[in-house]
């Protein structure tokens, strides 16, 4: 299991975003997230595709994209040449599972990973038919859309199902939870089996962001 942490960037400073990420790179963060958000998939807006072509070659994290859109098969691969290391798409985005394989394919045409988010009412047995073909499960620990919120505990069961199934398999698979994580979510989710976890306001609002991230490996 990896220790990774991933500084959410939607509870950063826009005023000062390369700022802001830079100051989290220096700290050890390895991943920087990087959301997404149409205001139609879910009930806000963030980044764009053009504040993704802004910041991605300005630091040395990856950039972990995860679009919260309503059509990811035709805009996945416009995130991938923009800029994203890894591309995260919704499954409740996509209409069946073959819109799925597509986007996933779309994705890696582009030479980039790929990865696949669940809302917390999703089952995780979703994931079944595409942990060979995905680098990357996020789980949400939160209704997407909003930062701040609290750890919906249903996502420990879930990174522990991922966590059996894909060491079962030998799966090069990564865990990813996002939402509510603090020290003590962040350490539920480890013992759960999560290899990144995606933080933003614990992070960013924090006096002290190096023991923040520290406390998160």
């Amino acid at each position: 299991m990896n220790k990774l942490v991933a500084p959410s960037v939607l509870a950063a400073d826009k005023t000062r975003l390369v700022e802001e990420i830079l100051d989290v790179e220096n700290l050890g963060a390895e991943y920087l997230h990087f959301d997404v958000m149409d205001g139609i998939f879910v009930p806000n807006t963030s980044y764009t595709l053009e504040d993704l072509k802004s910041i991605c070659d300005k630091h040395h994290m990856v950039n972990d994209v995860h679009i919260m859109i309503c059509n990811p098969l035709e805009l996945a691969k416009e995130f991938a040449k923009a800029g994203a290391d890894i591309v995260t798409f919704h499954y409740e985005a996509c209409k069946d599972n073959e819109e799925v394989f597509a986007t996933i394919k779309s994705i890696k045409d582009q030479g980039k990973k790929v990865g696949l988010s669940i809302k917390p009412n999703t089952p995780v047995e979703v994931y079944d038919p595409f942990l060979k073909d995905i680098d990357l499960a996020l789980v949400m620990s939160v209704e997407p859309g909003f930062g701040g919120q609290k750890f919906i505990p249903n996502a420990l069961d879930k990174i522990k199902y991922l966590r059996n199934k894909i060491d079962k398999e030998h799966l090069d698979v990564l865990i990813e939870v996002d939402g509510g994580i603090n020290a003590e979510t962040g350490k539920l989710s480890r013992e759960a089996g999560a290899d990144i976890l995606v933080a933003g306001t614990y992070i960013f609002n924090a006096s002290d962001r190096k023991e923040r991230i520290d406390s998160l490996r």
